[in-house]
């Protein structure tokens, strides 16, 4: 099988869940990481015409959108499984998902986490208080409507991890780092105790910020 290259930029959550889902597919794989400022030029457009990351490059196959990257992988490689096998677990997946790309990521991570998180570390300004403040109301719909959908199982579909859990998980890990993060859990503990699951996986402890940016710099 040909080798995995993931274009993508270190920090990105939705890079880190291909990463990660290669990770627990034990699966060999390159990063090929991309600057902010070469997402709308020719070279990365190629791949990517909307200009976002990551893409997905499977020897002469190439693949955008996450979702459907977790889902190729699934597909291709079959174990460990993280597509329910039922009906209705397999739509609570889907859900969550949906949830994960509307809802919580547009509105909330790329405006809570962009302003606490890159404007700082990577742009090294002030984050826009206004802003943050003006995403916190939608913010706390999702994370309660996450903590309703989660429930007292140890993860979304229920005792078995799907690619739900895969793509949100980082996308929490980067909210979990903002003076938010406290507010937005102070009544779902069940989302605490679920993250923590998760960033214990060998897959997420492979795939951090720093680890990711060392891989791509080597």
């Amino acid at each position: 099988m040909p080798q995995f290259t993931v274009h993508t930029i270190p920090g990105s959550p939705y890079g880190r869940a291909v990463l990660a889902t290669l990770e627990e597919k034990g699966q060999p794989y390159r990063i090929s990481p991309v600057a902010p400022p070469a997402l709308r030029e020719p070279p990365h457009l190629s791949r990517h015409p909307f200009g976002r990351i990551p893409a997905l490059e499977h020897g002469d196959f190439m693949l955008y959108e996450t979702q459907a990257i977790l889902r190729y992988l699934d597909r291709l490689v079959p174990e460990p499984r993280f597509t329910p096998t039922t009906i209705r677990a397999a739509a609570r997946m889907d859900q969550v998902m949906n949830v994960n790309d509307w809802y919580l990521f547009q509105g909330v991570g790329d405006v809570i986490g962009f302003q606490r998180i890159v404007v700082p570390v990577v742009l090294g300004t002030d984050p826009d208080e206004a802003a943050i403040a003006a995403a916190m109301p939608r913010a706390q719909v999702v994370f309660a409507e996450l903590a309703r959908l989660l429930g007292e199982g140890p993860y979304f579909t229920g005792e078995e991890t799907s690619l739900a859990d895969l793509l949100v998980a980082p996308q929490l890990d980067i909210l979990s780092g903002t003076p938010e993060w406290r507010v937005l859990t102070g009544g779902q503990p069940n989302l605490v105790r679920w993250l923590e699951r998760m960033n214990a996986r060998p897959s997420f402890q492979r795939t951090t910020w720093a680890r990711v940016a060392e891989m791509a710099a080597g």
